[in-house]
């Protein structure tokens, strides 16, 4: 049994190698043995770094007694949701169909053509407050199956139709992206849409604690984007948009959501306050977090603040490298939730410290402890073994070299404790938002006078990692394991990913290689995600997927804890074209994020990325290229660029080497920065101030 799960890529399926119960991976297999043996399927989905999903493993996976009905009733599938979100994605919707929540574990009992019929989420293994137990749900499931075959297809059918008007009102969202955008009337309606999304948003914030709703709270990261991008517009709610962005902003580099000690971030908070975190720490939160506090160090409006976002953004960098860094230069998925001490798992167990433990280490009365603010419990109104620490507000300068060197001796302690496990699997995609978020990183902190000279290298050894390991020249695979690719394709996100990261990484070094294979990655997604029948989010649909989905495919175009997939490629296809990519990349931009006219007023915190490039858009997106024979005065324009132009500035510099933004504006004086619009420049200039002016005109 264990033989099939042992070696897989994914920390999780192997994570459940040694349990009775008889587990299969995804796929044909899978599904053809349930049909030869008349039974239905049992599919679990999670994660490693899933604290509920580690309790239901314990509690149910490892027992005998449910493996024996598992085993003999079902045949039994593991899937990994970050290395198989297209299947996550459609027994998710089942899900919430079903019961009208969702979440990890993820429990979906199906046909054996991949049809639900029953889901839902964390079972118990006894009955508890009116939820059955796990067994009791497995008998009843299997019951039904047998003695009631035709209402359980009846019921997989509806549910299956379902689906399926779920994923026409996702291509009905696109439009028909086949058909070219007349551009007089790419941006019509576009401008007063953000303008009420940012007014929607500012109705819809805590304005006690910042972010939006109540608990728990995530971290709005591809709305954050869409914030900062628009704060640094002329438009009229750009100061609504710079205040929403600052205060979330604040709010979670203060709170406990942030790990003050080791740096990074948390994948959500439990509380209101942002005090309180859900411990696993994922990639793709920081590689996104690490961007967005970067871009923000620009644009604070006060000093403090900008220092805040600068030991973010070094923070998380820092974090990132030295917890999820690869050998090879990528980035590993996720450090879990939990800890193993004494043979148990604790949630939190790292990471946290009791007033007693912090007074050893700071000292009773110390300056640094009077910075923090702790639970008065000492967590256990959580049934954590200690408090979070959180920051009661913004330190000055010398209050930060207090807590620079707090932070220093507690690390030291913590490092001594059992730390979490961390899962090793490499995704594409996830990894291109790192790469994008270590190359302006590295950029914001040099030009604040914080080089950090290891970050832009290791931003270049993860992109050539992406490109040796999962990219063979047409083909991007998803995932890797020990250097080596596995699995499925890559899904958009990937393909889309990964050259986002490449055309971030381009803009901050100049080096073509990087610029070339993000138009590769980017007409080679167009290719394989972009039919006749419109977008979708994977180019080769399993047809179990399909069946779930009542025979009917569309790609989703709302955000989730990662950018959509269609936001990600529209915005990969405007900077392909501003860089002198296909006209057609442009058109499609606008297609793929012209529903945000509709969606951006009414549900604005599911389109944040599409409204960040929606932005981009109306704004040209400005383009900066610059040419010289004096590398020092080069980066003087290119840092003056960074600073005045906003996080939409498309940048180019270096050989022109088939950048076609570059072409023609070659130039022996020492140094020339041209503002360009569609690759249509104003005169050159050839110091700050009018750069800065330059780009200044038009907001």
């Amino acid at each position: 049994m264990a033989e099939r799960l042992k070696n897989q890529a994914s920390a999780y399926l192997r994570q459940h190698a040694g349990n009775p119960v008889d587990w299969w991976p995804f796929g044909d297999e899978a599904f053809e043995e349930a049909r030869r043996r008349d039974v239905p399927v049992f599919i679990s989905i999670g994660y490693a770094a899933c604290h509920w999903c580690h309790v239901m493993a314990h509690e149910s996976f490892e027992d005998p007694g449910i493996a024996r009905i598992l085993n003999r009733d079902f045949v039994s599938i593991k899937v990994d949701r970050e290395e198989r979100p297209d299947v996550d994605s459609a027994y998710m919707a089942a899900t919430q169909a079903l019961t009208g929540q969702g979440g990890w574990p993820m429990s979906v009992f199906t046909l054996p053509d991949g049809r639900t019929y029953y889901a839902g989420t964390y079972f118990p293994p006894q009955q508890l407050q009116g939820t059955p137990s796990f067994s009791q749900v497995l008998e009843a499931v299997s019951g039904a199956w047998q003695d009631r075959r035709s209402e359980v297809e009846r019921s997989a059918e509806q549910i299956a139709a379902h689906l399926a008007s779920n994923q026409a009102a996702n291509r009905n969202l696109l439009g028909n992206l086949t058909a070219a955008v007349p551009p007089a009337d790419a941006g019509a309606g576009s401008a007063e849409a953000l303008d009420a999304a940012v007014e929607a948003l500012a109705a819809a914030e805590d304005s006690e604690y910042g972010g939006f709703g109540g608990a728990p709270k995530f971290p709005p990261s591809p709305l954050l984007r869409f914030l900062l991008a628009h704060a640094s517009s002329g438009s009229l709610t750009a100061g609504t948009a710079a205040a929403l962005a600052e205060r979330t902003l604040t709010a979670m580099a203060l709170g406990g959501i942030y790990d003050h000690v080791g740096g990074g971030f948390a994948r959500y908070a439990v509380d209101r306050r942002w005090q309180v975190p859900h411990f696993e720490k994922m990639l793709y939160d920081n590689a996104q977090l690490l961007r967005i506090y970067a871009h923000y160090s620009r644009q604070a409006a006060k000093a403090d603040l900008k220092s805040l976002a600068l030991r973010v953004t070094s923070g998380t960098a820092r974090w990132m490298a030295a917890e999820l860094g690869v050998a090879g230069g990528a980035f590993a998925s996720s450090l879990d939730a939990d800890t193993l001490v004494d043979g148990h798992r604790v949630e939190g167990a790292t990471y946290v410290f009791t007033r007693a433990q912090l007074e050893a280490v700071l000292g009773a009365g110390s300056a640094a402890l009077d910075l923090l603010e702790l639970d008065a419990d000492d967590g256990a109104s959580h049934r954590l073994p200690g408090s979070t620490l959180r920051l009661r507000a913004v330190p000055d300068e010398a209050q930060a070299r207090i807590w620079d060197d707090a932070r220093t001796a507690l690390a030291e302690v913590r490092s001594l404790r059992p730390q979490p496990e961390r899962d090793g699997k490499v995704v594409a995609g996830w990894n291109g938002l790192a790469i994008a978020g270590l190359a302006d990183a590295a950029l914001a902190l040099a030009d604040a006078g914080l080089a950090e000279d290891w970050m832009l290298p290791a931003a270049e050894a993860a992109a050539g990692y992406l490109l040796d390991v999962h990219w063979d020249g047409r083909t991007l695979r998803r995932v890797s394991s020990d250097g080596q690719a596995q699995g499925i394709e890559g899904l958009l996100e990937d393909y889309a990913g990964a050259a986002e990261g490449l055309f971030a990484l381009y803009a901050a070094t100049g080096n073509t290689r990087w610029h070339n294979a993000a138009q590769d990655l980017a007409a080679a997604a167009v290719e394989r995600f972009l039919g006749p029948e419109g977008l979708s989010d994977t180019a080769q649909e399993p047809e179990q997927i399909r069946q779930a989905q009542g025979g009917y495919t569309a790609a989703n175009p709302l955000d989730d804890a990662v950018p959509s997939g269609t936001a990600l490629l529209a915005g990969v296809l405007l900077s392909s074209s501003s860089y002198g990519g296909p006209g057609r990349h442009r058109e499609l931009a606008e297609g793929l994020t012209a529903h945000v006219r509709r969606a951006g007023p009414a549900i604005p915190q599911a389109v944040g990325w599409s409204m960040a490039v929606q932005r981009f858009i109306l704004d040209g997106p400005k383009e900066l290229a610059v040419t010289g024979t004096d590398p020092d005065a080069v980066g003087r324009l290119l840092a003056a660029g960074r600073g005045a132009g906003g996080p939409g500035l498309v940048i180019a510099h270096g050989k022109a080497d088939g950048v076609g933004l570059l072409q023609g504006r070659e130039t022996q004086a020492p140094a020339l920065a041209y503002v360009c619009r569609g690759m249509v420049c104003r005169r050159p200039v050839d110091t700050v101030p009018e750069l800065e002016a330059e780009l200044a005109a038009g907001r």
